[in-house]
């Protein structure tokens, strides 16, 4: 198929890539091999090698097989951006098991949703989760627990400040002595041998079971095989074209049990044998600056309310932050007056793409350093088909016509977990169908008018909330937005906006109807503004907006 895009590419950017033919984990081992006393890791100002890291990975995988885990077992993860996370990911992977990373927000029935699901029968679990652990496991598959405290890895000082007082009070100290098949992480790895038997992994093989947000009901494991997301990594090295092997440094606040995350910092920094900065906590916009201050990171990728934080945290002046170099922002759309407000705070590029978890996940960038359209989701990684189609018949659509997007590349998944139905409905010949409405212009960049299940309809007319959302943050008081549809007798759906104010800032429903009218077709203007102290929003920073039109629904059954 023709490829307009790739006129817009910038020089340096490949049309194709070529994916290295291995395993996953056997980026992190070819990593030890040429850079053994470089910094793999670092966890509350502590650093690992990665000499170091590949040893903790060959002895944990030698405890999983130990303990019976063969090829094609699941091995969940229920833990926060830690050391513990990579040491466990890779060893599953080099054990043959497949990676079940799960949500660290979860609570109990959405956790034993997914190990039930899954087949779980092994679980690495943080201390302070384990009382949910033991609430569901009768009802699960779950053979062995293994179970780790948030301060094994922490530099000695801060370990001897983390008192046995502290522990208990924050729920990291449990007694699992009378619990079957309950280990400790260290314990395990102190008792291992240095090396696991060998276990022959095949690209085509799945490396891990990504669930899917369960927006559209109940959530699906996309398969993601090693070749899917050895392929991912590499169109990202790819796309980022200056990256320096062995000297990149990568900001980890974005959750590794998102799919984001997992590609664009754990694997990436394997894969370029760089530094990864571990935060556990993304909300924790002290320890992040902090961070980049005394770490220098240079690749940042995040959300837009990570950029917003930065932005607008009273004391950001005092910060240096003109290590970061590039940030790319994903999980939902970056509006221009974030990036153009980051880019001048750092000197760093800060550009939006675009991915899902069924494709690695991603599969739009756009160009970092030259060619960055605003609103644009960018143009399709390298080695990545792209197309829009009619939401009817299916057929391509020409340029500028908005239609569900499509998309067909070596990062696309194999299919659901144990769902042929859910897995013929989204992969068809190849193409993945996003259920995401897009346009692309004549020069190949696309633009997402907004989720095919959020649009809204009111009279008649089809209204996109990203539409809306993008003038709301214009307004110089408006700190974060989002807009939903609401039901209305008369017009079937109204828009409604959810406005959270900048700190000291006050202003009425009417003067931001106002602001919008100027600014918006009058079908598209929020007819209702609620103001808020906060938006909901998943682990990864994203605005819930479905929450919110769960939560008007149950004001109009009460």
């Amino acid at each position: 198929m023709e490829k307009p895009w790739l006129k817009s590419y910038e020089p340096q950017v490949p049309p194709e890539v070529e994916i290295p033919q291995r395993s996953l984990h056997s980026n992190l081992e070819e990593a030890a091999r040429q850079f053994p006393a470089g910094t793999a890791l670092i966890y509350m100002n502590r650093k690992i090698t990665y000499a170091n890291l590949d040893a903790l990975v060959s002895k944990f995988a030698a405890a999983l097989a130990q303990l019976g885990v063969r090829k094609g077992d699941r091995v969940a993860l229920y833990l926060p951006n830690c050391p513990q996370y990579i040491i466990a990911y890779y060893a599953a992977l080099k054990a043959g098991a497949i990676v079940v990373p799960c949500n660290s927000l979860y609570v109990a029935r959405e956790l034993e949703h997914q190990l039930n699901d899954s087949g779980a029968e092994t679980i690495v679990v943080l201390s302070s989760f384990y009382k949910t652990i033991k609430s569901v496991r009768e009802h699960t598959p779950l053979k062995h627990v293994i179970v780790t405290n948030i301060k094994e890895y922490f530099p000695p000082l801060l370990r001897a400040l983390f008192t046995v007082a502290k522990e208990k009070k924050d729920g990291h100290r449990v007694d699992i002595s009378q619990d079957a098949d309950t280990f400790w992480f260290r314990d395990l790895l102190a008792s291992a041998p240095s090396r696991p038997p060998k276990v022959e992994v095949a690209p085509s093989d799945t490396a891990c079971l990504l669930y899917t947000g369960g927006t559209t009901g109940v959530p699906k494991g996309a398969e993601l095989t090693h070749a899917n997301l050895m392929a991912n990594v590499a169109q990202t090295r790819a796309w980022v074209y200056d990256m320096v092997q062995g000297k990149e440094v990568i900001l980890a606040a974005i959750p590794l049990f998102h799919s984001y995350g997992m590609t664009t910092c754990m694997n990436l920094a394997m894969y370029t044998a760089g530094a990864l900065i571990l935060v556990p906590n993304p909300r924790d916009l002290k320890d992040v600056l902090h961070n980049i201050v005394r770490h220098k990171p240079t690749l940042y990728p995040g959300v837009p309310t990570m950029y917003v934080a930065i932005n607008n945290h009273a004391n950001v002046a005092k910060y240096d932050l003109s290590s970061l170099r590039a940030c790319i922002s994903g999980a939902a759309g970056l509006p221009q007056e974030v990036q153009t407000r980051f880019q001048e705070l750092t000197g760093a590029r800060l550009v939006e793409g675009y991915g899902l978890t069924e494709a690695s996940p991603v599969t739009h960038v756009n160009p970092v350093y030259a060619g960055s359209r605003i609103g644009a989701i960018g143009l399709p990684y390298p080695s990545t088909e792209a197309k829009v189609v009619d939401l009817i018949s299916g057929e391509a659509l020409p340029v500028g016509e908005p239609g569900e997007l499509a998309i067909r590349g070596p990062q696309v998944m194999k299919g659901y977990w144990n769902k042929p139905e859910e897995t013929a409905a989204v992969l068809r010949d190849d193409w993945l169908y996003t259920g995401d409405i897009a346009k692309m212009d004549e020069d190949g960049y696309f633009q997402i008018v907004d989720r095919k299940k959020d649009m809204i309809i009111a009279g008649g007319f089809n209204i996109y909330p990203r539409e809306v959302e993008e003038v709301l943050y214009q307004h110089p008081k408006i700190l974060e937005a989002v807009v939903a549809g609401i039901p209305d007798a008369y017009r079937g759906e109204t828009v409604k906006a959810y406005v959270v104010l900048r700190e000291g800032e006050t202003a009425t429903e009417q003067e931001v109807i106002e602001f919008c009218r100027a600014r918006l077709a009058r079908y598209k203007v929020p007819r209702t503004v609620e103001f808020r102290q906060s938006l909901p929003k998943s682990m990864v920073g994203k605005i819930l907006r479905r929450l919110l039109i769960e939560e008007e629904k149950g004001k109009t059954a009460g």
